[in-house]
């Protein structure tokens, strides 16, 4: 656009010089000059040529007076009408005249018929309309900072198309410290304006200058143009890279994640460009181990963790950080970061048994120290303050010690081996973080024995049964006790306490292995001579000192079928069961011949005898009860039967296998004054007998009663100096009827005994493994005032059933002797 501007104004050049050329020429006849100023509006008048030229009005007009113009747009143009030259257009002395200081138009104005040419010259007088101008509105400089003061800088000067005073007459810079204006006149190229360093520059200070450039022209006022002046400083590398922070401390956690942002340091270089970009590393002098620990962005100055990070193996760390610029010649500054690492409870409590004894004697005294504890956590303040405890269900406690994460483990109570002899004690130690962390830590403790308990059998008292019989030599029992203890505690040797009294004789014919507790018979025994028989068996652990207990031992003695029955009745006077029965003819049926008694030293039913008819002259005349041995009648005498019956009876027992006797029985049937007479006879041989009776029963009346009192004294002697002892005791059978050999009360423990013939009790039960000649009778002792009940039963009533049963079976005997009498 600036190239059309001027392309247009040289036209404009070219087409005024031809014209001052063509009024120049016509000056010589006629030469006619007007001065007007520029900017004159359009119409104005210029001058008054016809009066100037000294032609009248009319002449004008007829002759076609006119300016001539190759300008299709002329500048003047004369009003034929009353000849005044009057401007077209406005005019621009700068555009008509821009490169003449003094602007001149040449008209041609020409009159037709004849043809006549008069010049005239106009003068365009310039005026102040233009400003100073500047090619540009801003101007870019760039001075290096290295620049020392006094350095010259041309600017680009303003432009004032209006000339003479009115052009630029002086150039103004704005008020700074650093640069100062210096005009040089450059004739006619008008004035220079120059820039002069006069303050060193700093770019870090000021990375630039805006100044003002001022154009003033000779116009009063005058017009002014100004150019702003931005002077950017160009940076040398001249500033080091400076940190934000004085020190860099920072908290992290141990334990944190790789890739975690520790801290971002930041340093900054006041310099520019490549000047200015700082890059960051770890100072050369920085270990090793704290790279792999460590790492640190080059761009942005981030710090962040590359390894694991543990408190416990350092809990700070100091690391030099070095900023450096990318500079030619690069300036580098170095930092400390100092992390503190915080302590997070991720370390579990150490147990450590310092000093443990594996085995404690179960007689320790509570409080006895069996091991040393020490526990250790790594962390620090909470996280490694440390708890520790035992479970609640054994005989054992923790006690701090003195010295911090101390314990002793120690006996809390009592211990018993017998109870428990092994513990798995678990030591729990748990720390104070959040979240807490503990550990378990197991011990064994064995208890080790001591020789606190004594043997003790397995029953007691012992009740054995041995078949008489027996082969001497031979075990017919066994005792066994135990002891709680182990190893020699336990090791028990048995012997039998040998005492010499009449009660514990038997003692002597048995003996018993040391070891095993058999207990071996050196003879037979016989049920006829001992029924029962009790000794003591002492058992002695081997320790030191040794303990021992002792059992008592009841032995009964099981009856064996080893007697045959003998005849008591009929007896004849050489010893043969053999006897003569005289009986009137007259009797009736029913009517008791005699009977046929007999004993057998067994007792049950090897003791229990049946009678049978084992010949008889004549089976319907005579009958025997096969229970009682009574032989009667079965009907009554006729004058056909025989007057002698002889009757073979056979009595036999009720073993296995059975053993039997016999005896005869003669009966001779006589008249019945026969009868009479032999019942006289008899009556004085019976009178004798009756008086010998009652000799033997008042005998025996008083020598019961003295044993009566004697028995009373004795028991209530034992009673008062030892406790109830329920051992077995044999009670003669209040029933007994002379028919039977006889039964047995005894009474073992708890249990009562009682061995009978056939008349069994109802509520009787038969014991198993007796050869079922053993009945147990219900126990009718009580608990409550059962001493009492016994030693009244013991004393009173056993021996005065005793003393009856006998008087009521010499008097039955005495009463069935004076019935055979009468």
């Amino acid at each position: 656009m600036e190239q059309r501007r001027y392309d247009k104004r040289m036209a404009r050049g070219f087409l005024v010089g031809c014209v001052a050329a063509a009024l120049l020429w016509s000056v010589v006849s006629a030469q006619i000059r007007y001065s007007i100023t520029e900017e004159v509006n359009e119409g104005g008048a210029v001058g008054n040529i016809a009066k100037d030229l000294g032609l009248d009005k009319n002449t004008l007009a007829d002759r076609k007076y006119r300016v001539v113009s190759t300008n299709a747009d002329p500048l003047f143009h004369v009003n034929q009408n009353d000849g005044v030259l009057y401007v077209s257009r406005k005019i621009d002395r700068e555009e008509v005249c821009a490169q003449s200081s003094t602007c001149l138009i040449n008209l041609k104005t020409v009159l037709e018929n004849p043809l006549e040419i008069h010049y005239v010259v106009v003068e365009v007088l310039d005026i102040n309309d233009h400003s100073p101008t500047f090619p540009d509105e801003e101007k870019s400089l760039e001075i290096s900072e290295s620049v020392l003061p006094g350095v010259r800088i041309p600017l680009q000067p303003a432009r004032d198309i209006d000339g003479a005073l009115f052009s630029i007459q002086q150039y103004r810079l704005s008020s700074n410290d650093h640069f100062r204006l210096e005009v040089k006149d450059k004739g006619e190229d008008g004035k220079m304006p120059i820039l002069v360093v006069q303050k060193s520059l700093d770019r870090e200070a000021a990375g630039s200058h805006s100044l003002i450039l001022t154009a003033l022209d000779g116009g009063k006022p005058p017009k002014s143009g100004e150019v702003k002046i931005l002077v950017k400083v160009l940076d040398i590398n001249d500033n080091a890279p400076v940190f934000s922070q004085d020190v860099y401390s920072v908290m992290l956690n141990e334990n944190a994640p790789i890739g975690t942002t520790i801290i971002q340091v930041n340093a900054t270089d006041l310099d520019d460009g490549p000047n200015g970009d700082v890059v960051y590393t770890f100072s050369r002098t920085v270990n090793s181990r704290l790279l792999n620990l460590f790492d640190i962005d080059h761009s942005t100055g981030e710090i962040t963790v590359k390894g694991l990070i543990d408190y416990e193996l350092k809990d700070r760390y100091e690391i030099e950080v070095q900023a450096s610029d990318k500079g030619l010649a690069p300036l580098s500054t170095q930092k400390s970061v100092i992390i503190k690492i915080v302590d997070v409870n991720d370390n579990a409590p150490e147990i450590e048994v310092t000093s443990f004894s594996s085995s404690i004697p179960e007689d320790s005294r509570p409080g006895t120290t069996v091991a040393l504890i020490s526990v250790n956590d790594l962390d620090s303040g909470l996280n490694g303050k440390v708890i520790c405890s035992i479970n609640d269900d054994v005989p054992f406690d923790l006690s701090p010690s003195l010295q911090d994460k101390m314990f002793a483990l120690v006996t809390k109570s009592p211990l018993d081996r017998e109870k428990q002899s092994h513990y798995d004690l678990t030591i729990t130690a748990k720390d104070a973080g959040q979240p807490p962390l503990s550990s378990d830590k197991t011990i064994s403790v064995v208890v080790s024995d001591v020789n606190d308990n004594s043997p003790e059998f397995s029953l007691s008292p012992y009740t054995f049964y041995v078949t008489e019989g027996n082969e001497p030599g031979a075990a017919v029992f066994s005792v066994k006790a135990l002891d709680r203890d182990e190893n020699d505690n336990a090791r028990i040797s048995y012997h039998i306490f040998r005492d010499l009294s009449q009660n514990h004789k038997m003692s002597s014919f048995l003996n018993i292995n040391s070891e095993t507790g058999d207990i071996t018979a050196l003879k037979s025994f016989d049920f006829e001579s001992v029924k029962m028989f009790q000794f003591q068996v002492v058992a002695t652990d081997s320790g030191a000192p040794s303990l021992s207990s002792n059992v008592t031992v009841n032995v009964f003695i099981l009856d064996q079928n080893d007697n045959a029955p003998v005849i008591l009745y009929p007896v004849s006077s050489n010893g043969s069961a053999e006897g003569l029965e005289e009986i009137p003819r007259n009797v009736n049926a029913g009517h008791l011949v005699t009977k046929v008694r007999a004993y057998d030293a067994d007792i049950g039913y090897n003791g229990w005898l049946l009678f049978s008819l084992q010949r008889v002259t004549d089976h319907s005349l005579f009958g025997l009860d096969r229970y009682t041995g009574q032989i009667r009648t079965l009907r009554s005498f006729t004058e056909t039967d025989e007057a002698e019956h002889k009757l073979v009876i056979l009595v036999k027992d009720n073993g296995n296998v059975s053993l039997s006797a016999t005896a005869t029985v003669l009966v001779k049937v006589v008249e019945p004054k026969e009868a009479f007479a032999a019942s006289d006879v008899k009556s004085a041989a019976k009178d004798d007998e009756e008086n010998n009776v009652t000799f033997y029963l008042m005998i025996t009346l008083g020598s019961v009663s003295v044993l009566f009192l004697i028995s009373i004294i004795v028991l209530i002697a034992m009673q008062c100096s030892k406790s109830t002892d329920y051992t077995s005791k044999y009670l003669q059978e209040t029933n007994y009827d002379g028919t039977l050999c006889h039964s047995i009360q005894y009474r073992s423990g708890d249990k009562r005994y009682m061995l009978v013939g056939p008349r069994m009790s109802i509520g009787s039960t038969i014991v198993p493994g007796s050869h079922a000649n053993t009945l147990v009778l219900p126990d009718r002792r009580h608990t409550s005032g059962e001493g009492w009940l016994s030693f009244f039963s013991q004393t009173i009533i056993v021996p005065g059933a005793i003393i009856i049963i006998f008087i009521i079976s010499l008097r039955r005997q005495w009463n069935k002797a004076r019935g055979r009498r009468g």
